[in-house]
């Protein structure tokens, strides 16, 4: 288990999740990796921050009844100035779609989408700094980016965040890692056609868990169902799966633990 005291301006610091049944999907997930909630900002609505041995690990909030969005985990990339980001990703031809706007004493976020699409959260933090701890079953454990092709989206992500496009040597697949300080943070993967038409581009969240295989039945027994059965990869045993309302993550056990 890793504490995380200060996240450095692009690093995904925080993941959320906005759904129509909050309660439903509270005892998904505290089953699923132990969480326990307590209550967060409700500026958009009811909203709980996940915990492990009171630790704040991420975010689960309800949609207005109303509101018909895809039910997505959403990572957040921290900013010293939510404004100035915010200008920066229409500058890059991105969308800001909700905010920048306070959050309470927490913080300022704003929700916004590169020119692919794909949605992301930016955090300006205060009193709540993002997910603060790693390494352990239930945690953040990488965020990637699932888009058509990764040329446009990775000059979009380097002018807004600043990153170092690290390129993946090879005619077979398309991958950028995105680097801050020379550490890898996040990743975009292009996969052509092979994205899904009914979402797009997308962003991806894996978890930390203890057994992928095991945890990928418990999925099933409570309800979610298995995309992508337990594999081998460069990151680790991981599976793709989704909760009972449709929202997709990875479950991996890390190579390094």
């Amino acid at each position: 288990m890793t504490e995380a005291t200060r996240h450095t301006p692009g690093t995904p610091c925080w993941v959320s999740l906005m759904v129509h049944g909050l309660d439903a999907t509270q005892d998904f997930y505290g089953a699923l990796f132990g969480w326990e909630f307590s209550p967060g900002p409700q500026q958009l609505g009811p909203y709980v921050r996940a915990l492990l041995d009171g630790k704040e690990v991420a975010g689960i909030g309800r949609l207005p009844a109303d509101r018909h969005l895809p039910i997505a985990w959403t990572p957040y990339m921290a900013t010293n100035d939510a404004d100035v980001t915010a200008e920066a990703i229409r500058s890059a031809c991105g969308t800001v779609a909700v905010g920048p706007l306070d959050a309470g004493e927490a913080g300022r976020l704003l929700v916004g989408s590169d020119p692919a699409g794909a949605v992301f959260g930016v955090w300006q933090p205060a009193a709540h700094r993002g997910t603060a701890v790693y390494g352990t079953h239930g945690t953040p454990a990488w965020n990637e980016l699932l888009t058509r092709d990764t040329s446009s989206v990775g000059k979009f992500y380097e002018a807004v965040f600043g990153y170092e496009l690290e390129t993946a040597v090879s005619a077979d697949f398309d991958h950028l890692t995105l680097c801050l300080e020379g550490r890898p943070v996040a990743a975009l993967r292009g996969v052509g056609n092979a994205l899904p038409r009914d979402r797009g581009s997308h962003w991806m969240t894996s978890f930390e868990v203890e057994d992928t295989d095991e945890a990928a039945r418990r999925v099933v027994a409570l309800g979610g169902h298995v995309l992508q059965t337990p594999r081998e990869s460069s990151r680790g045993r991981l599976a793709t799966v989704a909760d009972p309302e449709g929202a997709v993550f990875t479950i991996v056990r890390s190579a390094a633990r």
